[in-house]
């Protein structure tokens, strides 16, 4: 199996030629980008990534911005999906990951949710996965759990991060049984959370080591899972974004950090503890 690494567009208005060569430079193979919202851009931007041969991960934001409208009822947020899709339809996305829902909605809601998004995607003959992220569905990894009973066949982008913040805790306690959730994740977020927020400052601070360690051992989980059920090829956008998540020094609102070189050192790191853990599966199997 191998890793590819997306850019996340996250905070990024240039056009997608610019962050893509900077993306490429740093060992990034594509984009990871919501869908433009009207199909004019998402013709110019088929058109880049077409002639840059690039793939992309396409995300559907459904029932208003990443915090989603009150009132949108799940048919709301059914119609806006169809209409992603359709734009999406012309960038040939590697899969959908979709940001949907409400973390309002109890758990039979979300599962009505995700079942019908699943049949739309299907009837556009398009991959999706439902990408775990606060204020939406699969906002904790309890109701997450509870979903899974009633849809076991769900894919799932994991961004562990905000379960982190959610539940206030690194959720490393032998009570933490995740397995169900990892046998179902098709794509990774790698952002590093903490109890008291979604990003770390910077991912390699030291005082943030467990954390990473929490993270990087429940990615490599995932990735022994996906070796398992036969994948070949497996993938992870690094994450870190600005909007409140970016540290800033008070009173001049400068960021403590680079974000590009937050989001390079997060894919550096984890292509290099992919390789470990593969070379590492590979001689228990040969001892086997």
């Amino acid at each position: 199996m191998k890793l590819e690494l997306f850019r996340t567009l996250w905070g990024d208005n240039r056009r997608w030629d610019i962050p893509l060569a900077e993306a490429r430079k740093a060992g990034f193979v594509g984009l990871e980008a919501r869908i433009p919202p009207t199909h004019e851009e998402a013709q110019e931007c088929a058109a880049i990534l077409q002639g840059e041969g690039a793939p992309f991960i396409a995300i559907a934001m459904t029932g208003g911005g990443v915090i989603p409208r009150q009132s949108a009822t799940v048919q709301d947020h059914l119609d806006d999906l169809r209409d992603a899709i359709d734009r999406a339809s012309l960038m040939k996305p590697r899969f959908i990951n979709i940001l949907g829902g409400n973390d309002r909605w109890p758990a039979h809601k979300q599962a009505e949710f995700i079942a019908s998004a699943q049949e739309i995607c299907r009837a556009a003959n398009m991959v999706c996965c439902f990408e775990t992220h606060r204020s939406r569905i699969l906002a904790t990894p309890w109701i997450t759990l509870d979903v899974i009973r009633q849809l076991p066949d769900v894919l799932f982008t994991a961004d562990i991060s905000h379960w982190v913040v959610c539940c206030e805790r690194l959720l490393n306690d032998p009570a933490d049984d995740f397995s169900s959730f990892i046998s179902r994740v098709h794509h990774i977020q790698a952002r590093i959370g903490y109890d008291q927020g979604p990003q770390a400052p910077h991912p390699a601070a030291p005082e943030y080591a467990p954390a990473l360690r929490f993270h990087q051992h429940i990615w490599q989980e995932i990735w022994q899972s996906q070796c398992t059920r036969g994948y070949t090829t497996t993938t992870m956008t690094p994450e870190c974004g600005p909007d409140g998540y970016l540290h800033t020094l008070p009173f001049t609102n400068m960021p403590v950090a680079d974000l590009w070189s937050l989001n390079v050192w997060t894919g550096q790191t984890e292509y290099e503890h992919f390789q470990h853990v593969m070379s590492d599966s590979g001689n228990k199997k040969e001892l086997g």
